[in-house]
């Protein structure tokens, strides 16, 4: 990545969104890691993914924000220039190849649907998820205009398979929920579609010639915000979807394991 000289607002604002990334991230996960206490046995596995989500994402924040740090020096003018080390942006495909798998899994887990419904809708959304980020890859590290739209094009295929699973299969699936419980899987929903919209909009800037230094800017403080959004909220929302199965199914935190039949 060539890096465009940054004012002194730009860079500290980069720095900031990062901090509070990182924070976001930690707190989550500690937060996460407490609240499966208050969940019964069988939505505890949706809180343990919701916490590997957050406990990934802020580790890979944090090899961001050194990477970010180091690439760039202040100058006596008081702007920042590239100071020679490479700022690594490629954590983040790192990190969503990992994440983005699991949070679509933990929308499923935390239905609580039969064994074989379960298993196979997870793994199809978890295979489409990882086609989906491992396609968009190539394209990304490229300057070259057709290879960035083909292979953003085929990323967005299992991209459009994805949505398809979560308004139609999952709907499906909720449809025995009562009606508070389909009222969160339904804006849980929308808040994933919301915050994924925003990557294929920074994935398609490069072909209509957005580049420098505002828009190196606005691509690392739309992706903090997205993925504090996307993890953190995501993670909340699960939380009370699994509260409000509980209540609705009269469970207590105390419940036994119940396999679900086929």
């Amino acid at each position: 990545m060539t890096l465009p000289e940054l004012s002194f607002g730009q860079f500290q604002l980069v720095y900031n969104m990062l901090s509070l990334a990182i924070a976001a991230m930690v707190a989550s996960f500690a937060y996460f890691v407490m609240a499966r206490q208050q969940l019964s046995a069988r939505f505890r596995p949706a809180m343990i993914m919701s916490s590997l989500v957050v406990g990934i994402a802020g580790y890979h924040y944090w090899r961001i924000f050194n990477s970010w740090d180091a690439a760039y020096m202040l100058t006596e003018a008081g702007t920042y220039v590239a100071s020679g080390e490479p700022f690594n942006d490629a954590y983040r495909y790192v990190d969503w190849l990992l994440t983005v798998p699991l949070l679509v899994a933990e929308l499923v887990a935390v239905l609580a649907l039969p064994r074989e419904r379960r298993n196979s809708l997870m793994g199809r959304l978890i295979v489409a998820s990882a086609l989906m980020i491992g396609l968009g890859y190539p394209g990304e590290i490229t300057d070259d205009f057709t290879t960035r739209a083909v292979w953003g094009a085929l990323s967005t295929v299992p991209f459009v398979y994805i949505v398809y699973m979560l308004w139609v299969e999952l709907e499906r699936a909720a449809a025995g929920n009562d009606d508070t419980t389909r009222v969160l899987l339904r804006n849980t929903r929308l808040l994933l579609l919301a915050t994924w919209g925003f990557y294929p909009i920074a994935y398609m800037m490069p072909l209509f010639g957005v580049g420098g230094a505002s828009a190196v800017v606005a691509l690392q403080v739309g992706y903090s915000v997205a993925d504090i959004t996307a993890k953190c909220g995501y993670g909340l929302m699960i939380y009370h979807i699994a509260r409000s199965k509980m209540v609705a199914a009269g469970e207590s935190v105390e419940a036994p394991v119940q396999v679900a039949s086929k």
